[in-house]
This record gives structure tokens, sequence and C-alpha cells, in this order.
């Protein structure tokens, strides 16, 4: 995994938090947060907060105590140990894309199966960028609704030995998770004492945490796996249209929400979560890529660190349709203040498209290539004598070229980036080869890989419990 130890880009004064933060406890206070699950009432109310129906208005001060509980790092285990995580500091997690119903494999553009889960599963192990395959890659829409997240789990848990996500959909399919990864590491005791899933829970903003949601985390919280809080913030839809707004309210639902976990189960691990960006007024479309988010991601960052929390935001994020250059730009305007803001938890960082509604092959391996690229350019340089090349400039004298020097030949293998995507040929030899573009390119490169892929391996035993436990419960929901 990725160590970003770089310096982080703060752009908020200490009086712009301060600003902030009694914004956040105003609404706490005042307006207060909607949590529509008894069981989460009932746990403020005990704690001594006051609760009007679902409705909790939270003492702020509390709200900072529940938050202190939570740690600053953890990690989580995958089942290669070599894949292993730590969330926080200076390390930096990749996942693939989430949430997907379709997807584009070069012109088509598709429902999503699960074939294609699979795949881009695959793809997920195949590249050492990413760290995480994910959680919904895609909607398998050709699986049984009722029982596609063990499906899905499944997948996840054999075709890759990296760490995935859990599934959200509801308070039995994270019952499910949870057995099921028990499974796959040797009982619910291993994966208590050190995390083996990563899950989101989203706020249904403005200010709701609705049931769904809230089954699922007190399922993943009481097992003391990790959840991402995040609020989903559409600026001019779900917040007020200013940057200021959002990160107000984001701090009012995403502590909030952390405050609840720890209600839960104190000293859980949780993740600040943001995904903040804005619509297009003229259309009310979404919009990603926008100077907007890219500040307020920024912005997320330094009061993450505020806080002293882990946190998520980012990704390789665009509106475009297809894997074009807004994709790229688009997906660079926020992958690159990902890293100038040190994110902790990355989603999206592969293979997003279209707003999100699409998980796309090609853009997949555009975005890997982001990640190499930003990886390598937050990798501080090395600066000593050797690097100087005094003797090279000895030897090759005025006016000459280094291309036969000595200290060339001993590095040309690694001294510059190596791209995977990228073409540096000539227009020539271009035209030769086949005048692909990068979305084509990117096309050769993925059915490459999945070509290429192994299947990292399991346990008999184990993958033979995980099926029976899967046939099991696929009986029991009706499919």
């Amino acid at each position: 995994m990725f160590r970003n130890t770089m310096p982080r880009y703060e752009i908020l004064s200490p009086g712009a938090v301060e600003v902030l933060d009694r914004g956040w406890r105003r609404i706490v206070s005042e307006i207060g947060v909607q949590f529509a699950k008894p069981e989460a009432v009932e746990l403020f109310r005990k704690a001594g907060q006051q609760v009007a129906g679902d409705v909790g208005r939270l003492d702020p001060d509390f709200v900072t105590e529940q938050v202190a509980l939570a740690p600053r790092e953890f990690d989580v285990q995958a089942r290669n140990p070599a894949n292993n995580v730590h969330i926080g500091g200076d390390h930096m997690v990749f996942s693939g894309v989430y949430g997907s119903p379709f997807v584009r494999e070069g012109d088509v553009r598709r429902e999503g199966t699960l074939a294609d889960f699979r795949q881009l599963a695959m793809l997920a192990q195949s590249f050492s960028q990413l760290d995480s395959a994910g959680g919904v890659i895609c909607e398998p829409n050709d699986a049984p609704l009722d029982s596609r997240h063990l499906d899905m789990i499944y997948a996840l848990a054999t075709v890759t030995d990296k760490i995935y996500m859990g599934n959200v959909v509801s308070g039995p399919n994270a019952a499910d998770t949870i057995a099921m990864t028990s499974i796959l590491f040797g009982g619910r005791e291993r994966i208590e004492q050190t995390p083996a899933t990563i899950s989101l829970i989203n706020c249904n903003s403005p200010l709701r945490w609705d049931d769904r949601m809230l089954d699922a985390q007190f399922e993943y919280c009481a097992a003391n796996q990790p959840v991402v809080l995040t609020p989903f913030l559409l600026m001019g839809a779900m917040s007020p249209v200013t940057v200021p707004a959002a990160l107000v309210q984001q701090l009012a639902e995403a502590l909030s929400g952390i405050a609840l976990a720890q209600l839960i189960r104190p000293g859980c691990p949780v993740i600040f979560g943001s995904f903040l960006s804005n619509i297009d007024m003229q259309s009310g479309s979404p919009s990603f890529g926008t100077p907007e988010s890219g500040a307020g991601l920024l912005c997320t960052g330094q009061l993450a660190r505020h806080f002293g929390l882990p946190f998520r935001t980012g990704g390789g994020l665009t509106s475009s349709q297809t894997a074009d250059a807004q994709a790229g730009y688009e997906a660079l305007m926020t992958l690159l203040p990902t890293f100038l803001a040190g994110t902790n938890f990355v989603m999206h960082a592969a293979g997003w498209l279209e707003g999100g509604l699409v998980s796309s092959y090609e853009k997949f391996v555009v975005d890997v290539e982001l990640l190499r690229m930003l990886q390598s350019e937050f990798t501080p340089l090395e600066i000593d004598e050797e690097s100087l090349a005094f003797g090279a400039h000895e030897e090759v004298g005025h006016g000459g070229h280094f291309l036969g020097a000595a200290h060339t030949m001993e590095r040309f293998r690694e001294c510059f980036y190596r791209p995977l995507l990228s073409s540096t040929a000539n227009f020539e030899r271009w035209l030769r080869d086949g005048g692909k573009d990068a979305s084509a390119r990117a096309g050769d490169i993925w059915r490459r890989t999945l070509d290429d892929y192994q299947q990292p391996p399991l346990d008999d035993a184990v993958r033979a419990e995980l099926d029976e436990y899967v046939t099991r419960r696929r009986a029991e929901l009706g499919d």
C-alpha cells in the first residue's frame, strides 16, 4: 500500500475552522439529526441526549467526547497477509468503483452481470495500485435480488485475496457478510480482534440516517468492523449551494453517525466519510470533478485531521459518459486533491463513469494509470551526492549528451516512470500499431490482464464451508 509522506495541502485558516466548528454545533443542537431506528434513538436517550420522536438534538460536547473514543488508526486484515492495510496516518488505501447498476465495455453500455462483477474484482486483484476490490463493484442484475449479496461476497472472498467491503442493503445482509468473513478468517473472534471488512454507511442527507443503513451499521459496529460514515452531499440538492454550508452539514452528519457508532461499541473503528460535489444548476444533473468538489475535498481532509479521524473522500470521479478526455481530466481534478489531502481510504479509485451509474472497463485502466502516476509523483525525491551525477558531467563534458553515459546506462531501466497506458510513439509508429487512442489501448490492457489473471489459492475446507453457507442461506431467502 502507498504511504503519502508529502506535506498536506491545507486551505482553511484557524479562524475558518472555528466558524465551521460553531456551525455544525448549531445544527446538531438546534435542528437535530434524524435516526430512523428506535434502537439508535434509545441509545442517545440513555446517554442523556434530547430526543423528540426520532430526532436527536445532541450536545456538541457529548458528540466530540464520543468521537474521541474512535481510534485514530487501525489495521484491516486481508486473506493474504501481504495485502493487509493500515487505515490512518500517512497511509492511503485505494478501492475500486462502487454501486454502479450499469457496465460499459467499449461502445456497449448495458446492465451489470455477475460475470462483470467477477471480472472487475479480478482486475482489482491484478493491479497492485488497488488495495481493495471494493464492495458492489457493479450491480449483478442477473443474480436474484434477495441473495445476490451472497454471490458478491463469495466472489470478493475467492477471486481476490485483498480486503473487501461489506454489504449494507439491510441488517441481515450485513450479518451474512460478517458470517462469511468469519468463515474465511477462522471465526468471528478473529475478525473482532483485527477487522476484515470495511462498509459504507451513507447518510440520507440532509440530516437523516435511515433504517436500512442503521440496521447494517449496528451489525458491523457490534462486530468491531469499521464503517465509513458518509454524508451524501450534492450542493444545491442535498445541501445548500455554498461549500462552507456543505462542510458544516457534512460535519454534523458524519460526527453524529460516528457518535452513534461509539454508543453501539465504544472504541470501534470508524472512517470520517465525505462525498461532496454539486449539481449542474442548469440541468439539475450531478456534476463531478468540479472545482468546488476539489476545494471541499481539501477542506474535508483538514477537518478530519482536526478531529483526529481517518477519512474517506475523492476517487476518479467524472460525469462523462465514455472514457474520453473529459473522463480523464475530471478524474484528475478529484484524484489530485485526494493525494494533496492525504486521504486515508479512497473509494471509486478505478472504473467510475457517468456519475457513478456505470462501471467501465476502459476507465478502470485509465484510473490505474492515474494512480500509478500520482503515486510516483507523491513519492519524495531521494537527494544525495550520488543523485547529483557530478561524474556524468565529467564524462560528457561541454555540448555532449548523456544517452550513453555510464550514469545513464546504470539507471535507464528504472530512472523514469514507465507508463502502462500512455503512448509516446511517433506518429508513423502509432499508425503502424493501429492508430489506437487511449480508450482503445485501455481495452487491450484489461482484456490482456484478465487473460493473465491467476486466482489466488484458497483452502479447500474454507471454500467448502463458504459454499455450504451460500447454498443454505440462498434456500432460506427463497432464491
